[in-house]
């Protein structure tokens, strides 16, 4: 055994003001999930009146009672749909996450039609097609919940409309790779969104409520002259008895959801069963975890102290901890489930590169899953670092990276800057997920280091020119760039980007890596024969 013993102290004024900045961060991404909510609950009277449940009410009926439920991207969107940071409603106009429906561990996707009438918000597309890209690498159902407005005419991007082919494409690529996709239409389904509903392989639809059609009434008669109602050209009992579309017909949104939760506790899936494997607890407190991370990403912090509050019995067995001491690699379980490790106490200098190559091919070779926890400024630079190869050993870190085959796991828990990000499997390499820490910042470099090289470089071109530049302008344009840079690292910006799949609380470290390392192995081991059949619609 290799424990990890405590060098924190939580009485100190440092650790304090951790603790509070942490807080404060946390309590500001609550409240923005609650503006979310408190939106979409809203239009709670306007449903209920017409026999509809809420879009909430529909996700909290469809998942098992009790069941763990990962929600994802909450913050996309963010300051994107209105630049107001105290009217801005995150979430991109969708519910998604991954649950259990009738024992079995899917995708869940609703629209969330108290916005908007669940038209397609601002990175709601990124949002869909991130989810699906979840389903298809770890082999999960997808359960869809529809109601939606469709695309927002008024905000019109044609560069939207053109990747949002994509949404139907991923739709086909499950069903043809033997993950059913279950649709529950609540409402309206319309015009190239028609074919979220067509292109699933089990239909639930709402009598008297669901409306699918590729031209709704008033364009059928621009476009044709045709006159017809909406329940004549769409509606559930037209699709479910003459068109075929349909395949089910519920009385209202709870019968609707019986349904699907029926249909899914008669596949023929394996349900997920817990490892085999007893493990005790960290034996330091995960509430400390809120002071160990300085705001300040220049300060120097110790990872192992954090690794230590969230893997089984605080057990870490380091690998190479003599050689390239700043880059942290070894191996530890959570909740019994083995995981290497890769994480920074600074700069990555080419021995932490060599060494972090090495590590990750071995747990490749051992089929160990890797955990990336990204605290750099980067890889190191300067003559000695050049002389020594960095570039070289670097791209052999991030080639290794590139061409791992276990799973990779990402969390941004302090700084992510620079060529560090690509080496530490930032999201531009695919990590199977990614998460941020409230405090983490990503960018190609920090904002100052911006500023000064950009007025390096200015200086240097005026005095080619023999025009210097007055100070208050050089002043003024540094400012320029730290706003620019400052505005765009933070994870209220990233992550309304949709650039990780959601901001977690550092306390619920474990139990995020727990309920992803599970979702993993269940697909590693889901037999690829299983996978080859097709449920798609004859």
């Amino acid at each position: 055994m290799a424990i990890i013993e405590n060098t924190i102290s939580p009485s100190s004024a440092g650790f304090q003001a951790n603790r509070d900045s942490m807080l404060a961060l946390i309590s500001r991404m609550r409240a923005l999930e609650e503006r979310t909510r408190a939106a979409s609950a809203a239009a709670k009277d306007r449903f209920h009146k017409r026999g509809q449940l809420l879009p909430r009410e529909r996700v909290a009926l469809v998942l098992d009672p009790g069941s763990p439920f990962l929600e994802l991207s909450t913050l996309a969107g963010y300051m994107f749909d209105v630049a107001d940071a105290d009217r801005s409603v995150p979430g991109g106009g969708l519910i998604a996450g991954i649950g259990f429906v009738s024992g079995i561990r899917c995708v869940v996707s609703a629209n969330d039609a108290g916005i908007d009438a669940g038209a397609l918000q601002p990175y709601g597309l990124d949002k869909t097609l991130r989810v699906q890209e979840l389903a298809l690498e770890n082999k999960l159902p997808y359960v869809q919940l529809v109601e939606s407005a469709g695309a927002n005419l008024l905000r019109y991007r044609v560069e939207e409309f053109v990747r949002g082919g994509n949404i139907f494409r991923n739709l086909a690529r499950l069903s043809a790779a033997g993950l059913p996709v279950v649709t529950v239409t609540h409402g309206s389904s319309t015009a190239g969104g028609a074919y979220q509903t067509g292109l699933s392989d089990y239909i639930v639809m709402v009598r008297g409520r669901t409306r699918a059609f590729l031209a709704g009434p008033p364009l059928l008669k621009a476009a044709t002259g045709e006159i017809a109602t909406e329940e004549e050209l769409g509606g559930a009992e037209m699709h479910t008895s003459i068109s075929g579309l349909g395949d089910y017909l519920a009385e209202d949104d709870r019968d609707a959801i019986r349904i699907a939760r029926d249909i899914m506790a008669s596949l023929d899936w394996d349900r997920p069963r817990p490892a085999n494997a007893s493990f005790r607890p960290p034996r330091h407190d995960a509430e400390e975890l809120l002071g160990i991370m300085p705001m300040d990403h220049k300060r120097p912090v110790d990872m192992r102290q954090a690794i230590a509050r969230f893997i089984d019995d605080s057990d870490f067995t380091e690998f190479g901890a003599n050689y390239g001491p700043a880059t942290i690699c070894g191996h530890a379980r959570i909740e019994g489930q083995a995981i290497g490790i890769i994480t920074n106490n600074g700069p990555l200098d080419p021995t932490g590169a060599n060494k972090a190559t090495h590590f990750i091919q071995a747990c490749c070779q051992s089929r160990t899953p890797l955990l990336y926890l990204n605290n750099t400024t980067g890889y190191m630079v300067g003559k000695a670092y050049e002389e020594a190869g960095m570039i070289k050993h670097g791209s052999k870190m991030i080639q290794a990276v590139t061409s791992a085959t276990v799973p990779q796991i990402t969390i941004y828990c302090g700084a992510s800057f620079g060529a560090g990000n690509y080496g530490m499997c930032g999201r531009g390499f695919h990590p199977r997920f990614c998460f941020s820490w409230p405090n983490a910042k990503t960018a190609v470099m920090g904002g100052e280091q911006a500023a000064e090289t950009m007025a390096i470089v200015t200086e240097a071109a005026a005095a080619r020119r023999g025009q210097p530049i007055p100070k208050q302008k050089l002043e003024a344009m540094k400012a320029e760039i730290i706003g620019v840079f400052d505005g765009q690292m933070d994870v209220f910006s990233t992550s309304a980007r949709v650039l990780d799949d959601g901001v977690i609380d550092p306390r619920d470290t474990r139990s995020v890596l727990a309920e992803v390392l599970a979702i993993c192995r269940e697909a590693e081991a889901r037999s690829p024969q299983r996978m080859q059949f097709s449920v798609a619609r004859p």
